[in-house]
């Protein structure tokens, strides 16, 4: 009887603990360019790329699930030379923003991400898709502006070694203010918030630190 208890016991802390190397929260840099479209730039969104760093936080739902928050410095620029679309009479228009953007995101990755359990089939590399909301605080001509933005992307992570994850992302993130570039209502009428022209890439790699085991004690060999 005694001997069968154990055996019990230990197969309830091999499914309490098998995932035992794994750790809830991740921190650590991140460092990019970013690239501009809108009134100022209609089609090549590199024709003048910036800046982007800042750091990001993520908590590990489970091995597919995770939660992240970011709070990034993006520049961006812009010219109005050799645009398309020309301004009403003809001007020039040339601007440089300093953007602060603060949001948060889910992410979802393709294959169980990290290492060990064996029978889990986790991956050390593992492409992700992402999507959430944000605020962004733009500075740019003397002003100060502040909206709502909407990133979407994907992106790729990669376990160096335990603990530490090397990760690209790519997003798109559209702004609702239409004012991110200094300008709006070029042609003397209002529109909608949702119909605002105004998007900036953000291209970047980040280098994270895991900690906080989510089991401390693990009896489960492989």
């Amino acid at each position: 009887m005694i001997k069968k208890i154990a055996i019990l016991t230990l197969m309830v802390l091999a499914t309490t603990c098998a995932w035992g190397q794994e750790y809830r929260f991740e921190v650590g840099p991140a460092l990019g360019i970013t690239g501009y479209l809108g009134d100022v730039n209609t089609s090549n969104m590199y024709k003048m790329p910036r800046v982007a760093g800042g750091g990001i936080f993520r908590y590990n739902l489970n091995t597919r699930w995770a939660f992240k928050g970011n709070l990034l410095y993006v520049g961006l620029a812009g010219d109005s030379k050799n645009i398309e679309s020309q301004f009403p009479h003809g001007e020039h228009y040339k601007f440089s923003a300093h953007v602060v953007d603060l949001g948060g995101q889910v992410e979802f990755n393709f294959f169980h991400f990290g290492e060990g359990a064996r029978y889990k089939n986790y991956k050390r590399l593992s492409p992700y898709m992402v999507a959430g909301v944000g605020m962004e605080l733009s500075f740019v001509g003397g002003k100060t502006t502040f909206g709502a933005v909407l990133p979407l992307g994907a992106g790729v992570k990669f376990r160096l070694k335990e603990r530490l994850n090397l990760g690209f992302e790519f997003t798109m993130r559209k702004s609702f203010s239409d004012k991110v570039d200094g300008i709006t209502d070029l042609y003397g009428y209002s529109h909608g918030i949702a119909k605002n022209t105004d998007w900036y890439s953000v291209g970047m790699f980040t280098l994270t630190y895991e900690f906080s085991k989510r089991c401390v004690k693990c009896h489960y060999i492989e």
